[in-house]
Parts: structure tokens; sequence; C-alpha cells
């Protein structure tokens, strides 16, 4: 899982959360992201390639490894570095790179994309505009070869890997890059990281309306979020094992 330092991710969300909160939003999208791939009986662990401290020091304590961007020369080349560094510690292990913005992420969903995926050598899911990518996959003795950022659909197959079409998981391709793709994350229900900052998006009171009537009270602890126009938004934090 690549993560830029949180002062320059997530730069196209700026114009709807505010440039000094817009880091605090790409770690809460990390946050959750890393504990759900977590939760999901289908990894064995996540390596987030990150050169942020502050980041760092926040996933390591949910359980990830922290890999160095030796590398320094962009997002693939850190994706490529961080699968290295996997399958030198398990040599011939099938790897996985995920983007770290999918704060709705459900393990259940993720687990049946893994299942998917685990069938080609290479495979790829595309992300809900059906532009990018949000997961590549590798089997044993297969190169990763990431091909991620803009159009990286087109790149990923045209390169030879399988894409996935598994219904019905749209946590896993719901990232997050601007102000309407955080209101279809939160219509879905996102993690607990994110909800507890999603009030403090400027314009709160209208966006709360994309939430849906029922909330979700979890094992990974419910968020109480503000009234709005003297009516409570329930809790919309997704269950560790939905």
């Amino acid at each position: 899982m690549p993560l830029k330092p949180l002062v320059r991710a997530k730069s196209r969300l700026s114009e709807a959360a505010g440039e000094e909160f817009r880091p605090k939003l790409a770690l809460a999208f990390a946050l959750d992201t890393v504990t759900a791939a977590l939760a999901c009986a289908d990894v064995r662990d996540v390596a987030v390639v990150t050169d942020d401290p502050v980041a760092g020091e926040h996933l390591a304590a949910l359980g990830a490894r922290i890999v160095p961007d030796a590398p320094a020369n962009g997002l693939n080349a850190a994706l490529a570095h961080g699968a290295a560094v996997v399958r030198a510690h398990r040599p011939g292990a099938q790897v996985a790179a995920l983007n770290a913005d999918l704060p709705a992420l459900r393990p259940a969903e993720l687990s049946r994309v893994l299942h998917s995926a685990a069938l080609f050598p290479r495979a790829f899911l595309a992300d809900a505009a059906d532009i990018g990518t949000t997961l590549l996959s590798a089997t044993s003795g297969t190169e990763l070869e990431p091909a991620f950022g803009g159009p990286s659909r087109a790149r990923h197959r045209s390169s030879g890997a399988y894409e996935i079409s598994v219904p019905d998981v749209p946590s896993v391709r719901r990232d997050v890059d601007t102000g309407e793709d955080l209101r279809a994350a939160l219509a879905l229900g996102v993690g607990p990281h994110t909800a507890r900052q999603a009030p403090r998006v400027p314009g709160w009171a209208e966006w709360a309306g994309v939430l849906s009537p029922a909330g979700r009270s979890t094992a990974l602890g419910a968020v109480e979020l503000p009234a709005v126009s003297g009516r409570t938004v329930p809790p919309q934090v997704r269950a560790s094992g939905a």
C-alpha cells in the first residue's frame, strides 16, 4: 500500500476539505483502509510504503509494516519496492497492491476480490469511475508490474493483467480523490477514523444528507456524528467483519 507524505497527499481534496484539513483526511483514509485490510481473513499482513513519520507511527500501531520509500521515484516504483520487500521476507508470496484511500473498505468484499484475483497470474480491479485501479495482484513467481496513476485501468489491461469483475464490491472500488468521491464513500459507510474527521469538513451540514438512514454501530467503535438541522446523524462506521 503506498502513501505519499501527508503534506502532499490527496491534493485534489483541497477544494472540498481545505488545505489545512486535507492531510488529516488522507491519514484517516489510510488508517481505515489498513484496519479493514488487516481484518480480512485472506490478508496475512500489510506493508505500507511511506516516508511520512506521522503516518508511519499511526499505521505501525495498527499492525502494518512500514517500508521506507527507498526508490523515491514515484508511485509505481514504491509499489514494486514494497512487493520486493514482502517477498524478501517470504519468497514466493502472493502480493497485492491496494490504494490507501478506501475509507469504506469492507474485509468481506476485499476477500471476494482476492479470491477472484488468485485465479490469474496478475489481476486488477478498476475503480468506481472505471478509469483507474484500486487493486493489482500477482501470484507466486509473477512480478507485480504496477502501472497505477490516471487511466491505469487501460494500462493494466494492456499489460496482460486480468480485469476482475466481481459484483457487489463497491467498497473496494470506492477510492477518494475529490469531494464527490468522499460523499459517495460516506454513503457506503466509512471506517471510524474517517467518520471522526468527516464532520470537520467545511459544509458538513449539506454533506450529511448523503448518509444512509441505517447507521452501523460496530466492533470498530460507533462514532456518533453531530446533530444537523435538529436531527442526529447516525454513525456510518462499517464493521470489521462486514
